[in-house]
């Protein structure tokens, strides 16, 4: 066994776990990145991971393996850099543990990320939100259940991860009704229901009889559902719905833009862009920037200031000399 191998061992138990406490979908997401380094590594050069060194992994070999994400892997840009992100932060704690191989990787840690597209956002307008809510089949178990999940994401902006992790005792239904969830970097926040949301819920939980410490939205099992079942349902409501609302028809949904539609009627309705980062549990208000680019509204707003363009731009003219003096001082 080499030196990446121990050194690999305690970044993830020592440095992520115990230093940083990093949350557990960071760690997952760090592990999928270096299982698929060293698969790559595998494959194109036939070293075992276990008897790697850290010169194997020189610059041209990690520029290779992204090249691989990219071109045969079919990653986007921003997946290319996530990956990128995991092997520098493991590359800035080897720096500190094996300083004779201080050259090769300051090469590796030079690797720049690579800027992508800034697309704008996809999200329901307040008619096609009602169709997609609407949607689910309320005669069935799963209807019932899909059609709360539906509002409630919509109404709150819930991430699917946070989605995925409520249990029924995170709905407060009393006086202030809200739901609490945990969000990015274990940040908990808690987030108001409207009146119709509290309503949808009230008859859910009733119908549900599940304990505080159940998942509010179940399997039929009773497990939680997973992130992919979430998106299937999203997927298939949608379908359904776009036979009512034409429009529907040419947006590609997912779990996101459930949140994004929640984002874009809170700053439609004139809410401060700071109260929505609260609102959607953003680090920095400047996360909220692509709903005002998306907004079309705010966009029009401003086009009305503006002179038509007809008009023929004119120059003042003082109406008296004594008066161009005075106002020339």
């Amino acid at each position: 066994m080499t030196l990446i191998a121990p050194t690999m061992q305690t970044f993830f138990t020592d440095r992520l776990g115990r230093q940083l406490q990093a949350s557990p979908r960071t760690i997952a997401s760090y592990r999928d990145t270096l299982r698929l380094l060293f698969c790559f590594v595998k494959d194109t050069t036939g070293k075992a991971p276990s008897s790697l060194d850290w010169d194997d992994l020189d610059e041209t070999l990690i520029s290779s393996f992204l090249t691989h994400l990219e071109q045969d892997r079919h990653n986007s840009a921003s997946t290319r850099n996530l990956r990128l992100t995991a092997i520098r932060s493991l590359f800035h704690y080897a720096a500190l543990r094996h300083p004779e191989h201080a050259a090769v990787i300051a090469r590796v840690l030079s690797i720049p990320p690579k800027r992508s597209e800034q697309r704008t956002i996809t999200f329901l307008t307040a008619q096609e939100a009602t169709a997609l809510m609407n949607a689910p089949d309320r005669t069935r178990w799963e209807g019932r259940r899909d059609r709360a999940l539906l509002i409630l994401t919509i109404q709150a902006g819930l991430r699917v991860s946070e989605l995925v992790g409520l249990d029924c005792g995170d709905v407060t239904l009393d006086t202030g009704a809200h739901v609490q969830c945990e969000g990015k970097g274990r940040k908990q926040r808690s987030i108001p229901l409207t009146a119709t949301t509290q309503a949808v819920l009230a008859s859910w939980l009733t119908e549900r009889a599940g304990e505080s410490h159940d998942p509010l939205f179940p399997t039929r099992t009773g497990r939680r559902l997973s992130r992919d079942a979430i998106e299937r349902r999203v997927s298939t409501h949608a379908a359904t719905a776009a036979q009512r609302c034409e429009s529907l028809k040419g947006k590609k949904l997912h779990p996101h833009v459930l949140r994004h539609s929640c984002a874009m009627s809170l700053l439609q309705a004139g809410v401060d862009s700071t109260v929505i980062a609260l609102w959607l549990g953003h680090a920095d208000v400047r996360s909220t920037q692509p709903y005002l680019h998306a907004d079309m509204t705010i966009k029009e707003r401003a086009l009305a200031l503006l002179p038509p363009a007809s008009m023929n731009p004119g120059r003042y003219k003082p109406s008296d000399t004594v008066l161009a003096f005075l106002e020339a001082l």
